[in-house]
């Protein structure tokens, strides 16, 4: 190994040995944990297993297959790992569901049943031409389906021409960042240290370092990957029902005045803030007093508004009625106002309708 091989060997290692010490941290040594911390910890785990795998198979060809189908699991589990924490950066995910569990023993188990009945070592063919191409399938789906997400974020930076939060932004490099590493596997135009083994690894040294600065960066950040000081707070605390009520009342007499609601992008916190309590509060609210989740507390006031507009305004296009009143598609508002007048819009508008004999 000559000395300009040396020095990206360093560089690029570092990366990935840094990784493991955060993942490690994250998912072992961190004491205020969360759902987040959780799914971050193992998609840092997951990436550094891949990067290790490109950077050994990199210097040493001749390299085990054991070590490569290694590697080729850590790749099946970056995409839902990434998914899973943009999906539960809001924070109102309490623990990892039971479907979650099982997407990752499905793909632990798949990677590890093909490892034992067709060993890279014999049938690397069958690893490099189907495995792998099964596992791109399955990481631009979840990086679609992180697009997805994320879309009312891209709409502030895009469309709507807005400062976005520094949570925001985090959540904006974490995906660019998955983006950015795989293509610089993938793609030729990235090979231009030494081949894309070396600019993959490369390309990642350089966005965990940027992510890890913008995590130490501002204090907030700290709602994101543990329970806050609010969190801890009020863990084990009911709100009194006098108070309770006090701030129901509250809740509803801003909602209803300013038609809050009507915005598809309404999240938690910025409803918290307009009745000067913690997001941690407001949730606790509504899910320990209330005995509702922040989307069907939400629901109900879109659901009764589009009912008064079925009623008053028989004209109006249903599914222009669920954009009116805060859905952000027709299937979530149908799936919604079923769910609270056990009936669809349609046959609600219909028996309306009917004139009693």
């Amino acid at each position: 190994m000559n000395l300009g091989q040396q020095i990206l060997f360093f560089f690029s290692a570092l990366g990935a040995f840094n990784g493991f010490i955060i993942s490690a941290y994250l998912l072992l040594f961190k004491k205020q944990k969360s759902i987040p911390s959780y799914f971050l910890g193992i998609l840092l785990l997951s990436v550094c297993l891949k990067i290790s795998k490109s950077l050994l198979f990199y210097f040493h060809p001749a390299l085990p297959g054991i070590y490569i189908q290694i590697g080729i699991l850590g790749s099946a589990l970056v995409g839902p790992s990434l998914f899973y924490f943009i999906k539960s950066s809001p924070g109102q995910e309490t623990k990892i569901t039971t479907i979650q569990k099982a997407t990752y023993f499905f793909w632990i188990l798949t990677i590890l049943t093909a490892g034992i009945v067709a060993p890279y070592d014999n049938l690397p063919n069958i690893w490099e031409n189907y495995i792998g191409r099964i596992i791109s399938i399955q990481l631009t789906i979840y990086i679609i389906l992180s697009i997805w997400l994320l879309r009312g974020v891209f709409a502030k930076i895009f469309i709507k021409s807005e400062k976005i939060s520094i949570t925001e932004l985090l959540l904006i490099s974490v995906l660019a960042g998955n983006i950015m590493v795989p293509a610089a596997f993938k793609f030729p135009v990235f090979s231009f240290f030494n081949g894309p083994c070396i600019s993959g690894a490369l390309f990642f040294s350089a966005v965990l370092y940027l992510n890890t600065f913008l995590f130490i960066s501002r204090r907030k950040t700290s709602n994101l990957l543990s329970g806050s000081r609010d969190s801890m707070r009020y863990a084990n605390k009911k709100i009194a029902p006098q108070q309770a009520m006090a701030l129901t009342e509250k809740l509803e007499k801003i909602i209803m005045g300013e038609e809050l609601y009507k915005n598809p992008d309404l999240k938690l916190n910025d409803l918290s803030k307009k009745i000067n309590i913690s997001g941690h509060q407001l949730s606790q609210l509504l899910n320990d007093n209330l005995g509702k989740s922040f989307a069907a507390y939400i629901n109900e006031f879109r659901i009764n508004e589009a009912c008064g507009l079925i009623v008053n305004n028989s004209s109006i296009k249903l599914e222009a009625i669920g954009y009116e009143v805060g859905f952000n598609s027709k299937s979530t508002f149908y799936t919604a106002f079923k769910k609270y007048k056990k009936t669809t819009p349609t046959l609600y508008k219909e028996q309306l309708m009917v004139v009693p004999s």
